[in-house]
Parts: structure tokens; sequence; C-alpha cells
């Protein structure tokens, strides 16, 4: 059996969508003012430093037209071609801004280099310079702040990772406030070595930065192999085993973007009704979401042998499988070879011929060696179940006359009371067919019930020629006392 979560895109997809596309589209707009104030400034003291932020703007400004596109594409719902949605767009930008971002390290430590130690570059720590970095640091907060809120509220790993862009923006500034601040000092306490400090101000921008992109270079990698942290699997394991479940024998999680796709294959106890299935597959696909709010979450359950399982259940089990019927089940031991004997009465369609119904059982004793090796001998006693139609025909007055008197002579003949009722009589297939109710003790084991049954049949067939099935139903008596009259029999044309 198979189930599968009703989940997909939500009721507040688009709700969701337009706070995603607000959000991305704001940063772009940020990024553009920020890196035309810090550009604009830069060229005007020639501050590396304040380059070096001009270029991480930059890349900002790209990495939040990308993440804007992303967010967009991501979006659209799944189609023929893309089966688990568009989410891993998503992924992609979070990869393409890694990329950027280490591009960016590179030519900041190559330009420090060169200023550290093959060339002398006049910086100007303005007061224009400290502005627009302290202006920087103000827009980074709100938009970071802006962003991470949005991306944890939607699970949006683009969001997150422009988040990560403009939070760094923040330490990076701090740096280049602090170079320009000892430039300015160097200019006060006369001390040149202090000019080269703008210079290691940006090596320390692109240290930031290498390490904010190693830490999402790794996100985002693992998230295009489908690979999850073990937390998570571990948690879905211990999340599925809901009352009912057996065990755990798989659990896959994979993300697109946004979104998560869970699969789990749980065992239950074969005996489990298929209503009782159906809720242990619901209450596990309820508690996945737990972990994983809105994830899309398919619950697979397989039928295994529960450790309680006896033997009669497991040979009643193995019947129904393989279409037939078991009563009459016995198991004993044999003594000579320590083992064990089965007997049991099997149900076949008495439409089957003798060569049909021996090869179902012969396939039924196969797998019942197979699934209970204990067994060391098994004898089947094959019988008709009368599954067939037959076409009742009408019977004689005599025969109704006969039956009525055997029954109404039960007591005399045999010495039991079983007032029977609810008398049905008709023939079909040429032989007669009777049914009736017979009342006995309430408190009467079952087992002498039956055996009572089967004394009242083989007289009924000693009395009345050419009598078929014979159908006694046993109940205690009601308290309006006989349901009919001994008498009474309904005759059936």
């Amino acid at each position: 059996m198979v189930a599968m979560a009703d989940s997909g895109p939500s009721a507040n997809n688009h709700t969701a969508n337009r706070e995603k596309n607000g959000a991305a589209l704001s940063s772009v707009i940020a990024a553009i003012f920020l890196t035309l104030f810090k550009l604009v400034v830069g060229v005007m003291t020639g501050s590396l430093g304040i380059l070096a932020e001009v270029a991480h703007s930059a890349l900002d400004l790209v990495a939040a037209v990308v993440t804007l596109l992303a967010v967009r594409v991501s979006g659209r719902p799944a189609d023929a071609e893309h089966t688990y949605g568009h989410g891993k767009v998503e992924n992609l930008s979070a990869l393409f801004e890694t990329l950027l971002l280490l591009a960016t390290c590179a030519w900041i430590i190559y330009e420090a280099i060169q200023r550290l130690f093959f060339k002398s570059v006049a910086v100007e720590a303005s007061i224009w310079a400290f502005v627009v970095m302290i202006v920087a640091i103000a827009i980074d907060y709100t938009r970071s702040r802006m962003l991470y809120r949005t991306a944890k509220k939607y699970n949006s790993q683009a969001l997150e990772a422009d988040a990560l862009h403009f939070s760094t923006d923040i330490w990076s500034s701090t740096v280049v406030i602090v170079g320009l601040a000892l430039v300015r000092l160097a200019d006060l306490v006369q001390i040149p070595w202090l000019v080269k400090a703008d210079a290691v101000a940006a090596l320390g921008v692109a240290i930031i930065v290498i390490w904010v992109s190693l830490q999402l270079g790794s996100r985002t990698v693992m998230a295009l192999l489908d690979g999850v942290p073990a937390s998570v699997r571990d948690a879905v394991i211990h999340a599925v085993q809901v009352p009912g479940v057996i065990d755990v024998t798989q659990v896959r999680v994979r993300r697109s973007g946004p979104e998560a796709f869970t699969d789990v294959k749980l065992t239950v106890d074969r005996e489990t009704s298929f209503e009782r299935t159906h809720d242990i597959a619901a209450a596990a696909e309820e508690a996945v979401r737990k972990v994983l709010p809105g994830a899309d979450v398919v619950v697979q359950i397989e039928p295994v042998r529960g450790d309680h399982e006896g033997i009669l259940t497991t040979v009643r089990l193995l019947a129904a499988r393989n279409g037939l019927g078991a009563h009459g089940i016995r198991i004993y031991d044999l003594t000579s070879s320590g083992g064990h004997l089965l007997e049991l009465h099997l149900e076949v369609s008495e439409a089957l011929s003798v060569e049909e119904a021996h090869a179902q059982a012969t396939r039924f004793e196969q797998a019942l060696r197979q699934t209970l090796p204990a067994i060391d001998q098994i004898v089947t006693h094959i019988e008709p179940t009368g599954d067939a139609i037959a076409r009742r025909k009408a019977i004689e007055a005599a025969d109704e006359g006969q039956v009525q008197h055997v029954l109404a002579h039960l007591t005399d003949e045999i010495g039991l009371d079983c007032r029977p009722h609810a008398i049905a009589l008709h023939r079909a297939g040429g032989e007669l067919q009777l049914t009736f109710h017979c009342t006995m003790d309430p408190q009467m084991p079952i087992t002498e019930a039956h055996t009572v049954t089967e004394k009242i049949e083989s007289f009924l067939r000693s009395q009345v020629p050419n009598l078929g099935r014979v159908v006694i139903h046993v109940e205690p008596p009601s308290d309006e006392g006989p349901e009919a009259a001994q008498d009474s029999i309904e005759v059936t044309a």
C-alpha cells in the first residue's frame, strides 16, 4: 500500500511568491544604491578598502539580480519536465553567487598584496569615506534582517544566500572603517607605515568573504547533490515511528529550493486492517511535516509477519493470499521425529476439477512449508466452498411434508431439543437444499454445539433421501421465545 501526501504547492503559495519577490527586488534596489555611492567615494578617496567594498557591492548587485530571477522561476509549479518543481533554480543561484564571491576575493587579495609590497597609492581618508561606510552598514543591517526573516519563513536558500551577502558587508565595512581610521591616524601622528592599514583592511574583507563563500558553497553543493544533514534523517526516522509501525526500512529526503520531499517505507503487522494501515500512514505523514514543515511526503506500507503472530493466523493469511479458505486447523506433535503435523480443511471453489483443486492445494502447501519450516507434515482436506451460483427449482409437496415431519420429531428420535425455526427449503442441482436456525443453551461451548449440529445433520440425511447442502445456524434463545412454529417452512422456487 502506498499513501501519498496531498501536498505540493500550498494554498498560500501566491502570498509566499509575492513576499519573496518583494524581498529580492528591494535587495536589488539597495545594492544599486550602495554600489554607486561607494564607487563615487572610492574614486574620490582612492581607498582600496572602499574600492574593494565597491566590488563587493557590485557582486551583491549581481547576486541580488540572480536571486530575484531564481525566486521567480522557483515559484513556478511542477510540470511534465520538472516533476519535482523548479526549486533547484534557487540552489543554482546560490552556487553562482558563491563563485562570484570567490572571484572577487581573488582580485582583492591580489591588489592588496600589490599595495603592501610593490606599489604605493595615496589614500584620502576624508569624511565622505566614513559617511559612505556608515550608510552602507545601516542599509546592510536593514536588508539582511529582512532577507533572513523572509528566507526562514519560506525556507528559501536563494534569499538566505542574499542575506549572507548583506550581513558580511556589515563586517567588511567595519573593517574598512578601521583601516581608514588608521590612515587618518598616520597623518596625525606621522607614522608612515600606518598608510598600509587600508590594504590590510582589504585583506580582512577578503578573508571574511572567503569564509562565508565556503560555508555557502558547501551547503549549496550538498543541496544540488540531494544531501541533507544526518540529524534531519534521524529526526524523520524518530518521528515516523508512530503506533502500529514495526520498523522503518527506508527514509529518503531531498530538497529542491524551498521544497522538501520525503519518501518513507514502513513495515506493519500483516494482520493490520486496511483502514488501520491508512491511519498509520496518515499519522506518519503528519509526523514528518512537524520535522519538515510543508514537505511533500510519500509513505509506503509493507505488511510483515509480527513476532506475536501464531501458526493459525499464518495459515489463514497464506490461504487468503492464494484465494483459498482454511478452517478446522489442527497441529499435532510427532513423538517419533519431534516435529509437527498440520491438518486443515482447505476450501476451494466448487467449480474446479480435482486436478485444478489439487494444484491449488499443492501451491498452498509449498508456501506453508517455506513460511513454517517447523511443520514436517501437512495434510489438507479439500472441500468445495459452494460459491458457485445454483439455479433454484420448485420442490414437491411430498419433499416439504417429509422435511417437516423429520424436524418436528428431532427431540423424540435423537433426544436433541433445538427448536428449529426460520426454515427454508429449495432444490438446486437436483438436490434438496435445507437451511434453518437451531436454538441452544447460550452457555454451551461452541465445540459441543458443533457436535450437536453434526448429529442433527447426520440424522436428517438418514431420513431425507437426496438431501444435499444443509446449513444449520446456531443461536441462543430470544426473549420472545421461538421465532417461528416448527412446521413453518419457507419454500423457494
